[in-house]
């Protein structure tokens, strides 16, 4: 640890740079004759530096021309998928990209991004449940209710697979998400089924308890408050 002296010292030093002009003018000129001895050196340091700028800015408008590209080609995939004709809309029409297209040939941008939900939910309804996990776990956005949406689905897909402990994780981690009146009690509601089917009558307790206790504006504290009386009538048994 420095001392005061040693740090009075640096002052004194710092502020000789800053006022006398001898001194700042000899640091100059040590700079000078460093680039001076190194001109391969600097000029390489400044090339580099300048590709790295040109290489952001192309890789940016390489990047948002992908997106309008995927944008586009994913507006039929979108329709498929609001007819609820998943096959047409996850694989395409022979004419028209599908959104495991849009994932693959569109990698990186926010099209496949949100490609990658849309999948995730089709393979979720068609009972993929494993593959549904993959693609939601490649999902990710800051809208606060897709995001929890996503988490849940992926509870859901856990659900199916008998993984009940993943489930309440991602059930969990739903409710929590930016937590809300409208669906984090639904989301905790999961995740009490959740607990029970795993036998931990304390988890699911203290799910309901926090909807009654949290959420008592939301629909789902009457039932709620049942489940917490079916759970201590059958503890206390």
């Amino acid at each position: 640890m420095a001392t005061k002296r040693q740090k009075k010292k640096k002052q004194a030093e710092s502020k000789e740079f800053y006022e006398n002009p001898e001194v700042l003018a000899e640091r100059i000129s040590k700079t000078e004759e460093f680039l001076e001895k190194n001109k391969t050196l600097s000029l390489s340091i400044f090339i580099g530096l300048g590709l790295v700028i040109v290489l952001f800015f192309v890789y940016g408008y390489y990047m948002d021309n992908q997106n309008k590209l995927a944008q586009d080609d994913m507006f039929q995939a979108v329709f498929y998928f609001e007819q609820d004709s998943l096959d047409l809309a996850l694989n395409g029409d022979g004419n028209n990209y599908g959104f495991k297209d849009i994932v693959e040939e569109y990698s990186g941008t926010e099209s496949a991004n949100l490609a990658n939900f849309y999948s995730g939910v089709i393979h979720l309804k068609k009972g993929n449940s494993k593959v549904a996990i993959l693609y939601l776990e490649d999902f990710s956005t800051s809208d606060l209710l897709v995001q929890a949406r996503s988490y849940s689905l992926i509870g859901d897909a856990n659900m199916e697979l008998g993984e009940f402990e993943k489930a309440v994780e991602y059930y969990e981690k739903a409710a929590d998400h930016r937590a809300n009146e409208y669906f984090s009690p639904i989301y905790l509601k999961k995740a009490a089924v959740a607990y029970e089917k795993l036998g931990q009558w304390e988890g699911a307790k203290s799910c309901y308890q926090q909807i009654m206790e949290d959420y008592n504006g939301s629909t789902e504290v009457q039932a709620a408050k049942k489940n917490l009386a079916r759970l201590n009538a059958k503890t206390a048994s």
